[in-house]
């Protein structure tokens, strides 16, 4: 989460939350709990609605990020906001707090991360080893490994085409990510528009061919993945069809 996101959702959270509250705490250092039915009845106005929302938003993002929420100390900001009083904290203060979070969050998301590209190394090393020895595939000197299940008769592409291709991805354990089949379009690009593994292997394609490839990470996506489905250094499967040649971009 950005620094300012994080400053703009708890302003805008508070500020919505303190908007519909039906009354302000006059003891708002030690908030009441309230029951299961004033929780019920509580929730029959748009404002309660919206409020209720708001919390749920806000409280997910916190357990999303492993931000410990202090009860006492949000619902006494609420009353303040409410009451028009000062804000306990400088500007300085909530700067320094804001960015001491946005670090902790990076250092959390960078763990993870780490620890998601070191499993999909070990795990795509394992695949691309034993890919390697299945009848028809070809291991070439970059890494990329591919096998032709369609052969075609036409000409090949040069790294100045553009071709016109049909597709499906996925991750090593089948996960699909992408299929122009199952868009109904076929997809048409340069041939250097793409990744590595795909530029290398147009090239290696008659037109009406139709290849398995197995790239490895770092002729895909390497270490910053793409999307919510490709992770850091994932290893990826792709079955290419080749349908035509538009032409030279000269």
């Amino acid at each position: 989460m950005k620094l300012n996101s994080i400053a703009l959702l708890t302003a805008s959270s508070l500020f919505l939350a303190a908007c519909g509250s039906e009354k302000a705490s006059s003891e708002a250092e030690k908030p009441a709990e309230p029951t299961a039915a004033e929780q019920s009845s509580n929730l029959d106005s748009i404002d309660q609605k919206l409020s209720y929302i708001v919390g749920t938003n806000l409280g997910g993002q916190f357990a999303n990020d492993d931000i410990q929420l202090d009860m006492a100390a949000f619902q006494l900001a609420l009353a303040d906001v409410k009451s028009g009083t000062e804000s306990r904290l400088s500007q300085e203060q909530v700067q320094e707090t804001i960015q001491t979070m946005q670090a902790r969050i990076q250092e959390k998301q960078q763990a993870a991360q780490a620890e998601a590209s070191a499993k999909n190394q070990a795990a795509g090393k394992a695949y691309l080893e034993a890919n390697a020895k299945k009848d028809g595939v070809v291991v070439t000197e970059s890494g990329l490994q591919y096998k032709e299940l369609v052969a075609g008769d036409g000409e090949k592409p040069s790294a100045e085409s553009t071709v016109v291709v049909h597709y499906k991805g996925t991750l090593i354990d089948g996960t699909q990510f992408d299929s122009s089949y199952d868009r109904g379009q076929p997809a048409e690009f340069p041939v250097t528009g793409v990744i590595q593994g795909w530029i290398e292997a147009l090239q290696l394609m008659n037109v009406g061919d139709k290849f398995e490839l197995t790239i490895p990470s770092e002729l895909a996506y390497g270490t910053r993945g793409s999307g919510p489905t490709i992770g850091p250094d994932s290893t990826l499967v792709f079955e290419v069809e080749l349908l035509e040649i538009k032409g030279d971009e000269k």
